[in-house]
C-alpha cells in the first residue's frame, strides 16, 4: 500500500483513489494501493518495475515490488496535470504544466530521475499526449484561435505543425508503436469517437462508431490492441470528460473493428488519460475512485 502522507486535497475531488491493474485477456482486476487523496493517470515504465502517476501538481513513481511512492523532482513545474508521457527510452518525462505567469498549460520535459524543466511549447494552452517512438516529436492538443486541434512539435522545441482542422475538439493524440499512425479522439461526428491518421496528419479515419463518447485511445506495445475510456451517451457532453462518472475501459483491435468491455468502473477524468499498458502488452494500469462519505 502507499506510504506517503496525504498532501493537500484538490478542490472538488473528495475521493479515495484506487490504483489497479487489469488482465487484458481475462479482465481480472488487481488492486495495488488505495490513496486517501487524488492520484491520476499511471504510466508503466518500460522495465515493468514502476508506475508513474500525478497527484496534486507533482509526479510520483510507484514501485510495484515494494508499494512505495516517491516524488519526482520537477523544479518549478509543480502544477502538472494528468498529461504526462515518458520518452521511449524512459530517460525523460514530458508534462503539461500550468505556468505561474498566466495559468495556461505548456509542455515541458525533464529527467524522469528528477531535474529542471525545459520549455517545449511557448504557445498556450498546449496539452501533451504523445511521444513518437523515435524520440524526436511530441503530439498534443492545443487551442489556437478558438479551435482545439492536434499539433506536433520537435521535442527540443521549434515550429509546431497542425495536423487536424475540424470544428470542435480534437484531442488525445498518441503514436502507434511503429510510428506510422497517430490515434486520437474527435467530436466531428457529433459524439466523441476514436480516430486514426497517418503521422503526418493525412488519411484521418474514424475507428469507433458506437452510441457513446470515447476518449484517449492507447495502443498496446505490440500494436495488437487499443484501449480507450467510454462515457455513456447523454451522461456527458461529447466534448467533456469529467470525473466521478460510470465509465468503461474498452478494447478493440489495432486494426479497428468490434470492441469488448474490459472494465466497468466509477471514474473518468484521471482513470486512463495516458498510455498505461504494461511492457508485455498483457495488463493495463488505471485508477478508479470512491467518493468519501
Amino acid at each position: 500500500m502507499n506510504r506517503l502522507k496525504q498532501p493537500r486535497e484538490e478542490k472538488g475531488r473528495n475521493v479515495v483513489s484506487i490504483l489497479e491493474t487489469v488482465d487484458a485477456q481475462t479482465g481480472e482486476r488487481t488492486v495495488l494501493a488505495e490513496f486517501d487523496y487524488l492520484i491520476e493517470a499511471p504510466n508503466w515504465t518500460r522495465d515493468g518495475k514502476q508506475l508513474v502517476y500525478n497527484s496534486l501538481g507533482l509526479l510520483y513513481t510507484y514501485d510495484l515490488s515494494t508499494g512505495v511512492s516517491q516524488v519526482v523532482e520537477s523544479g518549478f513545474a509543480v502544477q502538472c496535470n494528468n498529461d504526462h508521457v515518458l520518452s521511449p527510452d524512459n530517460a525523460q518525462v514530458a508534462v503539461s504544466h500550468h505556468t505561474y505567469e498566466d495559468g495556461q498549460s505548456r509542455i515541458y520535459t525533464f529527467p524522469l530521475q528528477g531535474g529542471s524543466p525545459v520549455l517545449v511549447t511557448p504557445m498556450a494552452p498546449s496539452y501533451l499526449h504523445g511521444w513518437s517512438p523515435d524520440g524526436r516529436t511530441l503530439a498534443y492538443c492545443a487551442e489556437r484561435d478558438g479551435e482545439y486541434d492536434i499539433y506536433t512539435i520537435p521535442v527540443d522545441g521549434g515550429i509546431e505543425k497542425q495536423l487536424t482542422d475540424a470544428p470542435g475538439l480534437n484531442d488525445g493524440p498518441e503514436y502507434s508503436p511503429d510510428g506510422r499512425h497517430i490515434w486520437f479522439n474527435s467530436v466531428r461526428s457529433g459524439l466523441m469517437q476514436v480516430w486514426r491518421m497517418n503521422a503526418d496528419g493525412s488519411q484521418q479515419v474514424q475507428m469507433t462508431f458506437d452510441e457513446s463518447n470515447s476518449w484517449f485511445p492507447h495502443v498496446s506495445p505490440d500494436g495488437e490492441r487499443v484501449a480507450y475510456i467510454t462515457y455513456r451517451k447523454g451522461d456527458v457532453a461529447p466534448g467533456d470528460h469529467p470525473a466521478n462518472k460510470q465509465v468503461e475501459i474498452r478494447l478493440m483491435s489495432g486494426a479497428g473493428g468490434e470492441y469488448r468491455t474490459l472494465v466497468e468502473l466509477f471514474g473518468g477524468q484521471g482513470t486512463l488519460n495516458v498510455n498505461s499498458w504494461s511492457p508485455d502488452s498483457r495488463r493495463l494500469a488505471f485508477v478508479s475512485y470512491r467518493l468519501k462519505e
